[in-house]
């Protein structure tokens, strides 16, 4: 072999090795963009506040990633009917309770959601992996899961008012009724994630 045709040889061997690198490369966007996409579409709105708290969409992917297979392990139940009425029956005493002790209501109904979390099979860690957890299955609602928390914090505070403890009884009660909901449809998204 001449040098010109070992100059030729390995010139097209760099240049196979460039198109397959190319092509790898090309290949693994094009997942990324279809995972995007598919975060995206999964978490809705979500999906934009964790980019906003974040700083990146590449960040958001990967922690609304870890969010769903963080959840996926996760060994939930559909609430009982007698668990429904009970959970409802206290809702009902809790708001029944607001216009005589806004405080009490607002704290009774932010316990309430813990109680069902955990009948339902969440951890109620910390509140912020408790929203990391329940934005993969509620991704439409979380957003006033985070309004009736910082609504609430003027009972922390010491700056009790009534309009911000109102508006997290509202707030509450959106989550809560999702709650309460059978959600068959999240049940088939954790089979299909943890299926890969």
């Amino acid at each position: 072999m001449t040098e010109t045709e070992r100059l030729w040889t390995i010139v097209a061997l760099v240049s196979v090795a460039l198109v397959f690198a190319l092509t790898a490369v090309a290949l693994m966007r094009k997942r990324a963009r279809d995972r995007r996409a598919e975060l995206q579409e999964r978490f809705g709105a979500e999906y934009q506040h964790t980019v906003e708290d974040l700083g990146s969409p590449s960040r958001a992917d990967k922690e609304l990633a870890q969010r769903a297979d963080r959840v996926a392990h996760f060994h939930f139940h559909e609430l009982s009917a007698a668990d429904r009425a009970r959970f409802a029956a206290d809702w009902n005493q809790l708001q029944a309770r607001f216009v005589d002790e806004p405080v009490e209501a607002v704290t009774s109904a932010n316990e309430l959601i813990n109680q069902v979390m955990r009948a339902r099979g969440y951890p109620v860690e910390h509140f912020e992996q408790r929203v990391a957890d329940l934005s993969v299955e509620y991704p439409n609602v979380i957003q006033h899961y985070r309004a009736a928390h910082e609504l609430s914090r003027s009972i922390h505070n010491g700056t009790v008012d009534t309009e911000p403890l109102r508006q997290a009884l509202i707030h509450y009660r959106a989550l809560f009724a999702e709650l309460l909901q059978e959600h068959a449809h999240a049940l088939d998204y954790r089979k299909a994630v943890g299926a890969r």
